[in-house]
């Protein structure tokens, strides 16, 4: 089913997404833009959302849906292009009243390429693209793709903030943007905050199931609904024919699962697979935005991907939800409560969770999140779970399952990368505190250390840039 199906009325669903798209609407120079992201995060919700907000008529063509209406794209006239998907569509397209969505683009080649023909002929008319498994269509079609005259944005599933304001929880959301370093938050709000957490821990932020979770529907609802998404991201197997054995890419999917938390190591992935077929599964996953690739950078200096460890990695899953679909987490008529879970599993959900608030960082300017961390290699072993550039400077981030744990290697970190801020995710009311401890080779690390639960993970970047 879909989004816009199961949110009809964008009152009460605010997308991330949607002031960038406003802004793209009203820009002069707007150049016709492809919406990249993985099946079923939303984007023809927000094709259709903008059209209705801005008061457009909307004019849609599913190339999958409706083959036939490829053939409107044998002209490079986009005037005769807009007359035949208006005679099919039984639509009247007029440029500056209306807004074209062209959707599954990835089942007709030549609409990929006749984008340039609006961008030169007819940019009064906004236009919209995407489809499902778009990225393979991209690199197929890299000889044809209109280079400098597309733009892209990237969609996520929905965020901890889209999901409180989807359940109404304005209120909530006001106090979390209020708090700053060095405010008391108050126990009541840290208390709801974090029961809603947990629930989103549960739920994640595909939109189906948040739909579900909003109307009222009981966990094992919603947990099924998660099991068939996962059911139909692993049918799309099949159309990766001519790249990867379906088999392959689903034993590398389920690895994905087990070694969520550290370094994938694609020795791990199956018996009887090759680590250079794991290597090319996994970075297929990716491709098709089910998998998203945490790079190791030294962190010598900014940017962040500056200097990379090409062969140390970790992999996180597009969403907790689907997540649980492949750890087979129960659901009953409650779900289980994050403390109940399995330690291991419970610190796989702290890292999954982690990394999906943070690639959201971005989305409001619709750019592809891109996610580090950091481990020492050679000797004795060291991690930090995250890094993050925040304008000129790095900001470890260090995730803890519960309410403490050892930060050995966050402390020699700061001090090596001679740091003077870090951030730790714990289940903790949020504060700022001073450290001033020896590491374990006999240094001293002095920093600040902002320590945030789980659900204001959002606001790190914010955060860190007003403590300057």
């Amino acid at each position: 089913m879909k989004y816009n199906a199961l949110f009809p009325d964008s009152r009460g669903v605010n997308r991330l997404l949607s002031t960038f798209l406003d802004g793209w609407l009203a820009d002069p120079a707007r150049r016709p833009l492809v919406l990249r992201g993985a099946r079923q995060v939303g984007k023809t919700w927000l094709a259709r959302d903008l059209a209705a907000r801005s008061g457009r008529s909307l004019a849609e063509a599913n190339f999958e849906r409706e083959p036939r209406l490829a053939r409107a794209f044998g002209s490079r006239d986009p005037a005769r292009i807009l007359g035949e998907l208006g005679l099919a569509l039984d639509l009247d397209v007029q440029p500056a009243r209306s807004l074209l969505f062209l959707d599954e683009i990835q089942a007709c080649g030549p609409v990929l390429a006749g984008l340039r023909w609006f961008a030169e002929e007819l940019p009064e008319l906004p236009v919209i693209a995407a489809g499902s498994l778009l990225d393979f269509a991209l690199t197929d079609e890299a000889s044809s793709t209109p280079v400098g005259r597309i733009a892209y944005s990237h969609i996520e599933p929905m965020s901890f903030v889209e999901y409180l304001e989807a359940h109404g929880r304005a209120a909530l959301l006001d106090r979390l943007r209020e708090w700053a370093p060095g405010d008391e938050l108050g126990s009541l709000a840290h208390e709801r905050a974090s029961e809603c957490y947990e629930r989103f821990a549960m739920v994640g932020g595909m939109p189906a199931v948040v739909a579900a979770d909003v109307a009222g529907a009981d966990p094992q609802r919603c947990r099924r609904l998660q099991v068939d998404l996962m059911a139909t991201y692993r049918d799309d197997f099949a159309k990766y024919t001519g790249r990867m054995d379906p088999g392959l890419l689903d034993t590398t999917l389920l690895s994905v699962a087990a070694q969520l938390g550290g370094k994938f190591v694609y020795a791990k992935v199956g018996e009887g697979v090759k680590q250079h077929q794991a290597k090319q599964c996994l970075e297929l996953l990716a491709r098709a935005r089910l998998v998203t690739l945490v790079r190791h950078s030294v962190a010598s200096g900014i940017p962040l991907g500056g200097e990379i460890k090409g062969r140390n990695r970790k992999a996180l899953f597009l969403d907790v939800g689907l997540t649980h679909a492949l750890l087979g987490t129960p659901a009953g008529s409650t779900f289980p409560r994050l403390r109940d879970v399995a330690p291991a599993v419970r610190a796989k959900l702290s890292e999954q969770l982690a990394g999906q608030q943070l690639r959201v960082l971005s989305s409001g300017s619709g750019d592809e999140p891109v996610l580090h961390y950091w481990q020492r290699e050679g000797g004795r072993p060291g991690e930090v779970d995250f890094l993050v550039q925040v304008k000129q400077r790095i900001v470890p981030v260090e995730l803890k399952a519960g309410a403490a744990g050892s930060m050995k290697s966050l402390h020699q970190f700061v001090h090596d990368k001679d740091l003077e801020l870090a951030v730790r995710i714990d289940t903790n009311p949020p504060s700022l505190q001073t450290v001033d401890v020896k590491t374990t080779r006999g240094d001293r690390a002095r920093y600040r250390l902002l320590s945030l639960p789980g659900y204001l993970l959002w606001r790190v970047g914010e955060l860190s840039a007003e403590l300057g």
